[in-house]
């Protein structure tokens, strides 16, 4: 059982796309579908891939253990997956890399959050003690951070349960007293507040940092040894789709929307895409996942990116 849940300033006419990749070609990409995963979608309704050569077939998965199998399995090329999931797969030997930036955490954006009903008598991580709380994946980023939030707030974890539930059931669970506390991102979490059905406890993953790279865009070293022209494409499709997508949330809400049939708030925070790739927005993230037995030690995080093509 895969227990991970794997898997700058430059205008846009700048951000040019490699003049290798211009006959059209398919690239098969899984993403959950929420914010953190929208890059393709937005790149879709654009034209981008179209303007890079490349056939998009866009594939939606739960959770990043089915993101993971695709990948490993051929199912898809390339998948959307956090950078615990991934350094937990590169400790196992799991050939995947990175190749592209996909969300960067940043702290000021509360794109997170840990969730729990309006009236719960929850009102400090103490009170989690003997409680259970829905993470996406056991060991990955959102069990790390709340794993990290827990402790420094005086929280002992084994007095605490982790489940695993998808995003998009995540209130209901908190709602219908299933868990007592999850962890909620974006485009979920702005609905579920507005609508009162959840309130803040707390922002767990601000306890890794300020601003890191939360996720990206990986495939198999040999795929993308084999596709290095598609690699560079795709690459240069999602940089520029985070620059427009920084610039144009209200846009991307709308499009958002439609490809995962729930209301998106352009005025509530939105996740922020990275626009570069670098090894140093991961390494906290690496850091935290070995201090909390996601992975064994830690390790360099250029590691996890694919060698230029």
């Amino acid at each position: 059982m895969i227990r991970i849940a794997i898997l700058v300033a430059l205008a846009l006419g700048a951000l040019a796309l490699p003049s290798g990749a211009q006959q059209s070609a398919t690239i098969r990409i899984i993403t959950p579908p929420i914010d953190a995963g929208a890059q393709p979608f937005y790149a879709q309704a654009l034209g981008f891939f179209k303007e890079a050569g490349i056939n998009a077939e866009i594939l939606k998965a739960s959770n990043g253990a089915a993101v993971a199998a695709a990948v490993a399995g051929g199912a898809a090329d390339i998948g959307q997956s956090n950078v615990v999931s991934i350094a937990s797969a590169h400790e196992r030997g799991l050939p995947f890399v990175y190749i592209a930036g996909a969300n960067t955490f940043v702290a000021s954006q509360h794109q997170s959050a840990l969730v729990v009903a309006p009236n719960a008598p929850i009102h400090t991580a103490r009170d989690l003690e003997g409680k259970t709380v829905a993470v996406s994946g056991l060991k990955d980023i959102t069990e790390i951070g709340f794993d990290l939030w827990f402790v420094q707030n005086g929280g002992t974890l084994s007095s605490v349960k982790t489940i695993e539930l998808p995003f998009a059931a995540m209130a209901d669970a908190v709602v219908s007293g299933r868990v007592d506390a999850a962890m909620m991102t974006v485009p979920q979490l702005p609905e579920a507040l507005r609508l009162k059905r959840v309130r803040v406890l707390g922002y767990p993953l601000e306890s890794i940092g300020k601003t890191w790279l939360l996720g990206g865009w990986f495939t198999t070293s040999a795929w993308a040894q084999a596709h290095p022209e598609l690699v560079r494409a795709f690459a240069a499709v999602m940089q520029k789709t985070a620059y427009w997508a920084n610039r144009h949330q209200a846009e991307s809400a709308k499009i958002l929307a439609q490809a995962t049939g729930q209301t998106v708030d352009p005025q509530t925070s939105r996740v922020i895409y990275a626009e570069r790739l670098e090894p140093a927005a991961m390494q906290p993230v690496i850091d935290a996942a070995a201090k909390y037995g996601a992975i064994k030690a830690p390790f360099p995080a250029a590691e996890l990116i694919a060698r230029r093509l």
